[in-house]
């Protein structure tokens, strides 16, 4: 115990991370002595094991279904990939390639080579819908639908009068989200980054993280179900880019009905 209250053991045990030095840790921690705050520490650090305890055992499991399911099919089985580089957080499962399983699992389709999409995607993916149950979605706009990132839009009269998301959520579009928010945190310009960073700058945060989520909605399923590789976004055909090709249409409808010439209209010809 009174190794347990001596500062600069406690400093010690400091995690690399720390800005502060060991001698300006300790000087924080120097007890008043008080029996119950020790007793109190003590029960969370139990706590704290027994939870990590279970995390493990959860990490076994998902090794376990993960090879399992992978084992049974061969079509799954002789898929292969180089290892990666990718970051592994403290939330990532230990001792699981899950590179390989993912691309296993998803017969040849790697969905770690989008930005922002990290091993905690992936596990939700397959643990929420799995390959199965994105095919079963006729169209890319149903999946984005489903997962309710697809605005509501209220016409009348042919006017726009509302366009919200739906209200619900689920484990998936909570996963997808958080990865349209590491895609606005990237400092490298990509185009879903900078896909993202538009949204942001004409309608705030969270507009962008939805729009973003539904774009990697889009892609995924695009890349599961037709079984393709992960391409430049811009190669998808999006809303926005919806919106300039009809906005266009609709200038040559008008500039064809006046009959109007590019002197008329101030077309700039260089």
């Amino acid at each position: 115990m009174q190794r347990r209250k001596d500062p600069l053991k406690l400093a010690e045990l400091r995690h690399g991370n720390c800005r502060k030095t060991e001698e300006e840790i300790s000087k924080a921690l120097h007890t008043n002595g008080r029996e119950d705050y020790l007793f109190a520490l003590n029960q969370e650090l139990e706590m704290y094991e027994v939870l990590q305890s279970k995390i493990v055992q959860c990490d076994v499991e998902i090794e376990k279904i993960l090879n399992s399911t992978i084992g049974k099919d061969d079509n799954k089985r002789q898929h292969h990939i180089e290892p990666k580089n990718t970051k592994i957080n403290k939330n990532t499962p230990k001792n699981i390639d899950l590179n390989l399983m993912a691309y296993q699992y998803f017969e040849g389709v790697d969905l770690l080579a989008i930005e922002g999409v990290s091993y905690s995607t992936v596990l939700s993916i397959m643990s929420e819908v799995g390959l199965e149950g994105i095919k079963k979605f006729p169209t890319a706009k149903h999946f984005a639908s489903w997962l309710r990132l697809t605005p509501n839009n209220k016409i009348s009269g042919g006017k726009i009068l509302s366009n919200r998301i739906p209200k619900g959520s689920n484990r998936l579009k909570i996963a997808l989200r958080n990865a349209a928010n590491a895609i606005g945190n990237l400092k490298d310009s990509t185009p879903l980054s900078d896909f993202f960073k538009r949204i942001n700058f004409r309608k705030g945060r969270v507009s962008a993280i939805s729009a973003t989520a539904r774009k990697l909605a889009i892609i995924i399923w695009n890349m599961v179900v037709k079984n393709q590789a992960y391409v430049n976004p811009e190669g998808y055909l999006f809303l926005d880019e919806k919106r300039k090709l009809g906005l266009v249409k609709r200038i040559q409808k008008q500039i064809t009905k006046f009959g109007l010439t590019n002197e008329e209209i101030n077309f700039a010809t260089n």
